[in-house]
């Protein structure tokens, strides 16, 4: 729409290409659509591809599953997985996802890849830091 206010006031598609940082080419042809068609001549031709299987609206059903916690869908650890958050996309949706395409659902939720830390129970703090003292030292040598 901006390239056709410019068009408007006379400017070349040369210029417009220039002002609005797109190629001469590109700024030809919606020359070209613009004097064929008008401003409704540039209205983009809307979205590409196929439709999502699951609509943003019902991503807020999905988290809510989710932060239920896996031990809630019958699961016996606490950790998730893309094919546990695909299963229960399922169920609670009704629409199945390859597990790897599951992680970009998530990244639409925000939600991030969260490892748990792997520490001992037991684990001694004092004997690590004279471990780091005394003997990582010499072995980094």
């Amino acid at each position: 729409m901006q390239a056709a206010a410019l068009f408007r006031r006379g400017q070349s598609p040369a210029a417009v290409g220039r002002a609005l940082g797109v190629s001469r080419q590109n700024a030809s042809v919606w020359y070209e659509r613009w004097t064929r068609n008008g401003s409704s001549g540039l209205k983009g031709a809307g979205r590409a591809g196929r439709r999502p299987k699951l609509p943003r609206e019902r991503f807020k059903e999905v988290e809510r599953a989710l932060l239920k916690g896996p031990r809630a869908h019958g699961y016996t650890t606490e950790f998730w997985t893309l094919e546990r958050i695909a299963r229960v996309i399922a169920k609670t949706c009704h629409v199945s996802y390859h597990p790897g395409h599951v992680w970009r659902l998530l990244g639409q939720l925000g939600w991030s890849c969260q490892r748990p830390m792997r520490r001992a129970r037991q684990r001694d703090e004092a004997a690590i830091a004279r471990w780091r003292r005394s003997t990582w030292p010499r072995i980094k040598k």
